[in-house]
């Protein structure tokens, strides 16, 4: 049984999150279970009247029936941590007869704390932090409830608006709900189901930046092939990138677009964050340009209009993407674009704020001898250089527009002058601003009416020119403020059909032998980032359970990813 099944149905129709919150828990019941693990064979005092309003039935306003025994309470519990034996007397016995047990003489500003309440300045550290993670769990709890409620009933709509469009007769019509109805069962089902890493076979490494990798894996039940990215979580923790990981994972659940890399499943073990999402064999904008010298005015036409419309689904949703780079634009199997890594959806890294490059007792001197390099070498050291950029934890601030640095203020069009400067890139082979050294590239996006220039022996178009320009600009002039039907309005995008793009072929085509083909992809050779490390191993308990609850409701499951249960046909089996 789950707690949806104590859900009073005004709740779930009026998603009235004060109604559930005052429905199901009891401020001491919460505070005390938060505090279970740590007080539990302790010799304390029974409950009693000066510890809870309610002694007789101290969690009455959860439940009806306080001898009870729902499975909601063993289940929260041992989410929040609580340990085996306590989780058990829940079930066993009941909530109101496990409470009755000894346990910790909470005052009512102790149980209050949570709340808000009343201040309580005598809980200790550990204490605040376990009631911390009960009120964290407690709100995903109750927000992924209503969501899922929110999710199913679009899905409903969407299956009853395909039906009309197509015309069905009413007994057809029967049949798709029924079958409909079949998969939602199915899917509360899987749901309930725990996904790990033994589910998967690894293939290959596809991929390796500074905070993880990527590798291609097979689902073991079905044969189908995705994209694993993997996340050390001590990394995370250590380098303050929770709240970017963090980010990505709820734009990945929240964008359901077809120019967005779509993400079917998350979770995590002891060790690792894992995100599994669809498998692009086409691989991504950086190696087709480190492939090609440069790319013609009208395969340039064609990826800056699809990448036009990626960044809109973007900004559509409320997002920024802040992070807008030929790394970033993937490749499907047909070659159209689809944006990737959200990771700087909701703030920066350290690596991108003003001050890591205004450090000039640190930075290096001018390099004069990369400016006076000619174009075609410029473009040879530029992608020398790309790659290792990209594995590196500064990365390259080639792309980000001048106010993202200045941190004055700033809005979605930081996106449209990144994609300026990958514009400017795929026409002349490298970007506007490209040097040696990070500190010194940001001196010149800082200076960029100066540095912003156009050589004369690589020609391009005046209608190209002039759209860069329009995107490497002050904000307030930039092109796309007023949306983005300025943008595709203007005259360098002459000919594009924007509403069926996808369905033409790429500018250029992609080749794919099989569902795992990698010939797109960089060889990278085997790590160690699924075995425990030294530290980890010494420290498994210290460095991981005491702040593993920052991690809590990464786990997701996608609708499409666990109903399409079918196996792949033999013939498109990834090769062994």
């Amino acid at each position: 049984m789950k707690l949806g099944t104590f859900l009073p149905p005004k709740v779930v129709q009026n998603k009235s999150w004060v109604a559930l919150k005052s429905t199901f828990f009891c401020p001491h019941w919460v505070a005390l279970w938060a505090t279970s693990q740590t007080y539990e064979s302790s010799p304390y005092p029974s409950w009693n009247a000066s510890c809870c309003p309610h002694p007789q039935q101290p969690v009455a306003p959860c439940l009806r029936d306080p001898h009870a025994s729902p499975p909601v309470f063993g289940s929260l519990a041992a989410a929040a941590g609580a340990s085996p034996a306590f989780t058990s007397r829940l079930l066993a016995e009941g909530a109101s007869a496990a409470l009755r047990r000894p346990q910790p003489c909470l005052s009512r500003g102790s149980a209050m704390a949570m709340t808000g309440s009343t201040p309580c300045s005598s809980m200790s550290n550990h204490t605040k932090e376990r009631v911390t993670m009960t009120k964290v769990t407690l709100e995903n709890f109750y927000s992924n409830l209503i969501a899922q409620h929110e999710e199913r009933e679009m899905r409903q709509k969407k299956l009853e608006k395909v039906m009309e469009e197509e015309g069905l007769k009413d007994e057809e019509k029967r049949l798709r709900r029924s079958a409909h109805a079949r998969k939602e069962t199915e899917f509360l089902r899987l749901k309930r189901t725990r996904l790990g890493l033994e589910d998967f076979e690894s293939l290959k490494v596809i991929g390796r930046g500074a905070f993880g990798e990527v590798r291609l894996v097979q689902k073991k039940d079905t044969g189908h092939v995705y994209a694993m990215k993997i996340l050390r979580k001590a990394d995370m923790l250590e380098k303050e990138q929770v709240g970017h990981i963090r980010a990505e994972r709820d734009i990945l659940v929240e964008a359901d677009s077809l120019w967005v890399v779509k993400m079917f499943y998350s979770f995590q073990d002891k060790l690792n964050l894992y995100l599994i999402m669809e498998f692009l064999p086409g691989g991504d904008m950086m190696t087709l340009l480190m492939k090609k010298d440069t790319l013609t005015e009208e395969e340039t036409q064609f990826y800056i209009a699809e990448t036009v419309l990626a960044i809109d689904s973007i900004h559509q949703l409320g997002f920024i993407h802040r992070d807008i780079k030929p790394d970033n634009l993937l490749l499907d199997s047909k070659g159209h674009v689809k944006l990737s890594d959200f990771g700087l959806c909701t703030g920066l890294k350290k690596a991108h704020r003003t001050e890591f490059y205004r450090n000039l007792n640190h930075s290096l001197p001018s390099d004069f001898t990369f400016q006076n390099m000619n174009s075609k070498r410029k473009a040879e050291t530029w992608k020398r250089n790309r790659r290792q950029l990209a594995f590196s934890t500064v990365g390259t601030p080639d792309y980000i527009a001048p106010e993202v640095f200045m941190q004055t203020g700033y809005n979605k069009l930081c996106d449209w002058w990144s994609l300026g400067v990958i514009m400017y890139e795929m026409l002349i082979g490298y970007p506007p601003f490209c040097s040696e050294t990070p500190q010194e590239t940001y001196k010149k996006v800082m200076n960029w009416k100066e540095t912003l220039t156009f050589p004369p022996e690589v020609p391009i178009s005046e209608k190209a020119k002039d759209l860069i320009l329009r995107f490497c600009c002050e904000w307030e002039h930039r092109i796309g403020a007023p949306g983005v039907e300025e943008i595709k309005s203007n005259s360098f995008f002459e000919g594009v059909d924007w509403e069926h793009i996808r369905e033409r072929p790429a500018a250029i085509s992609i080749e794919i032998k099989s569902i795992d083909d990698t010939s797109n992809f960089d060889e990278f050779p085997e790590s160690d980032i699924l075995k425990p490390t030294v530290a980890t191993s010494n420290h498994p308990e210290t460095d991981y359970k005491n702040k593993d609850w920052v991690f809590i409701n990464y786990t997701y499951k996608r609708f499409e990813g666990l109903t399409a249960r079918g196996a792949i046909p033999s013939y498109m089996k990834a090769a062994k």
